[in-house]
């Protein structure tokens, strides 16, 4: 398995979800992304994404007004 950072700071709603759904069928199945956000929407924009996708969301994070979610590619 490896991780694959996406850095979509400074953006704005819908940009982190379209950067995200691209970057991740790039990767292979099994695969992480770990995406970090400035965009308080991300919170529920990513839940919602990994509902639609199939995709996994394995952690939610935050750290000096940076979210960090990492998803698992399983589709």
């Amino acid at each position: 398995m490896t991780d694959h950072p996406l850095d979509t700071k400074g953006l704005q709603c819908p940009l982190p979800v379209l950067r995200a759904r691209k970057a991740i069928r790039a990767i292979a199945v099994g695969d992480t992304l770990t995406v970090e956000a400035t965009d308080p929407g991300a919170r529920k924009d990513f839940p919602a994404f990994c509902e639609a996708t199939g995709n996994r969301l394995l952690s939610v994070g935050e750290d000096d007004g940076i979210l960090r979610f990492v998803i698992e590619r399983t589709a």
